[in-house]
This record gives C-alpha cells, sequence and structure tokens, in this order.
C-alpha cells in the first residue's frame, strides 16, 4: 500500500522585546536562575498583568506579512494546567479570538518549485519556565526566568506532505521573522520551537489519520529526521495490525527515535476561558496602516527581484534573500563590482566559506 503523509505545524517564536509580555522583569537568555521572574510572572496573589504593546505591534508586523486579517477585537483567555514549572496553575494565551487569523506564506521546494502553505491562525502567549534536571542529586529544579515571555503562536494548515517540505517551511517562517526583526530565531537558545504534528493515510484517502504531535523539535535537521522517524513509525504500527494513538512524543536525538511522553490533550482539556485580568485588546486601522508602511522587503520579494532584475538563478537567489543581512551585503558587493553574479558567487562561496 502506497501512504501518504500529512503534517502540521505549531511554531513558537520568542518576540523581541525588551520585557515580557505582562510585566516589566527582562528577559536576558542565561541569566542565573529565578533572577528574571517578578511577582507577575509568578503569579502572586494581588498582582495584575499589564500587557506589553510592543509584542501586539510585532504580531500585527507578522499577521500584514503573511497577508492575514488582524483581529480588530482579540481576547486572551487561561489555558489550565499543572505542571512544575508553571506556578500560576494556568497560561494566558489566545484561544476563540487570536489577533492574526487565517494568511500563507510562500516557500521553495528542492525543485526550485514553489507551494502555498496555509496558516490557520497565530496568537500570542505567555511562555513557562523550565524544568531542570542536571546536577541536583535525582531531583529536578525549576527555572521561572522563561515565565512570562511573549511567545508568537503560529499554526500551519496540515497542507505540508514530507519531512523536508516542513523544513522548507520552518526556514520560510525562519527568515521571515528575522526579516521584521520580531525573533532573533536563535534556535540553539529556544527562540524558535517547533511541534510537529504527523499522521498518514492510504494515497487517495481524504480523511486524515490519526496523528501525533512531536513537542519542542528545536533544529531544522532534528525537524527533519523527528517526522521521517515518526512517519516510519506509524507505517509499520498500521501495516502489522496495530493502531496510531493520538498522543504528544519527544524527540530524542542521541538515539534517532520518537517516544511517547502523554496522551494528546484537546482544547476542552484546558478548560479556557477569558482572562478576567486583561481587557479586550481592541485594534484600530490607523495602528495597522502604520505598521503596513514601515514593513520591510520581504525575503518572497527579495528573492523575486533577485531573479528579475540582477539575473540570479532561483537557487542562487534563495540562498542569498534566506538571511537579511546576507542579501544586505550581497547587494553592498554587487553596488561596487556590478556584476551580480560574480558578487553571488563570492558571498556564497568563498565569504561563507571562512565565515563557517
Amino acid at each position: 500500500m502506497q501512504w501518504e503523509t500529512v503534517i502540521g505545524l505549531e511554531i513558537h517564536a520568542q518576540l523581541s522585546t525588551q520585557s515580557k509580555i505582562f510585566s516589566a522583569s527582562a528577559i536576558t537568555f542565561g541569566a542565573e536562575p529565578n533572577t528574571q521572574a517578578s511577582l507577575v510572572d509568578l503569579g502572586m496573589p494581588g498582582t495584575l498583568p499589564v500587557l506589553n504593546a510592543e509584542a501586539v505591534r510585532m504580531a500585527c508586523k507578522f499577521g500584514l506579512a503573511i497577508d492575514a486579517e488582524i483581529a480588530g477585537t482579540n481576547i486572551f483567555a487561561r489555558k489550565n494546567y499543572f505542571y512544575p514549572d508553571l506556578p500560576k496553575g494556568y497560561q494566558t494565551s489566545q484561544m476563540d479570538h487570536p489577533i492574526v487569523g487565517k494568511g500563507f506564506l510562500d516557500i521553495t521546494l528542492e525543485d526550485g518549485s514553489q507551494k502555498r502553505i496555509g496558516i490557520t491562525r497565530a496568537h500570542l502567549e505567555e511562555d513557562a519556565g523550565k524544568s531542570l534536571h542536571e546536577d541536583f542529586q535525582g531531583m529536578s529544579g525549576i527555572d521561572l526566568n522563561r515565565a512570562g515571555t511573549p511567545l508568537l503562536e503560529i499554526v500551519s494548515e496540515p497542507d505540508i506532505r514530507s519531512a523536508k517540505e516542513a523544513v522548507a517551511y520552518v526556514k520560510a517562517i525562519h527568515a521571515l521573522v528575522r526579516y521584521l526583526g520580531i525573533c532573533d530565531g536563535n534556535m540553539a537558545e529556544g527562540s524558535l520551537r517547533c511541534d510537529c504534528n504527523v499522521s498518514v493515510r492510504p494515497k487517495g484517502q481524504a480523511e486524515f489519520g490519526t496523528r501525533a504531535e512531536i513537542k519542542n523539535v528545536n533544529s531544522f535537521r532534528f525537524i527533519e529526521k523527528a517526522i521521517n522517524h515518526e512517519v516510519q513509525r506509524q507505517i509499520e504500527l498500521i501495516e502489522d495490525g496495530g493502531k496510531v494513538v493520538q498522543e504528544t512524543r519527544l524527540y530524542d536525538p542521541n538515539k534517532d527515535q520518537t517516544r511517547s511522553m502523554r496522551s494528546k490533550e484537546e482544547a476542552n482539556d484546558y478548560r479556557y476561558f477569558p482572562c478576567p485580568d486583561l481587557l479586550p485588546v481592541v485594534i484600530e486601522q490607523s495602528f495597522l496602516d502604520e505598521i503596513r508602511a514601515s514593513l520591510p522587503e520581504l525575503p518572497v520579494e527579495k528573492r523575486a527581484r533577485f531573479e528579475a532584475e540582477l539575473g540570479l538563478s532561483t537557487y542562487d537567489a534563495d540562498v542569498l534573500a534566506a538571511s537579511r543581512e546576507l542579501a544586505n551585503y550581497f547587494e553592498a558587493v554587487n553596488a561596487v563590482c556590478g556584476d551580480a553574479k560574480l558578487a553571488a558567487n563570492w558571498v556564497m562561496g568563498e565569504l561563507s566559506s571562512l565565515l563557517n
């Protein structure tokens, strides 16, 4: 039997604000544990959150860049669950009224062709703390510095059909948020994390198979390996007469395998309800017009210009446009030498080799 893979991705982008989403606490990676967690972040009685306006601006910037509708009124909700690194017992997120609605992103595949990936929504939420399992003599420690860090969760439609397409999509999101200046994209530090929802179905079948979610994959290479392993696991399980269970799994890069973490929750398991401490966020059209006017040339636009105006190949244009810094440097070199192909070859070849 021939199988088709169906993938949907949830990408968590840490927004590059100076302070947290609901408090004035700083956000510095690598700070001493629990030195950047305020009373608001800890959910102490009597404290009230204040929404970071810059986080709202950054979310709107992303929404406009993917040609999405920005909600005139959006509402924060409490997502209720228990975990040791979630001191409040709930996460402030958005459910029924996200700030960014349906949009899309065009990606470039290995053969140079384009594919449009639908984006269901993008919403603002706060990050949880972090559990530490090393150097505690068999116990776990809790670092709440990350609690309250602003995240933009970007949810794709299940339009992706292979691990390589998934990587191309994540790379496109990575390039876009860095071009927009809303996220540094540092995957090693957790600034961009990906949850991969993976299922398989017989080729030609319209109905989706049962999906498994692989949590918090933080590199392009691991995303590809985790998805490929999970696809193979599901196919072998079904062909052996078993059934795929809807669950959350973790990818172990050392063993190159996924393992079960817990049964997969549905939205009603979290008992979402509107956050009583935060008013609905009203976004004026004039605010959006101001943001739209400030948008930079985006990766897709830059790539198209490099091909049309400078005569670069699709591959060269794609490589150069993937990084805003690399693209800007290439254009500076081209302005001096006046030969786009020569400049591209030098930047992608000799210069990149030295930098690596």
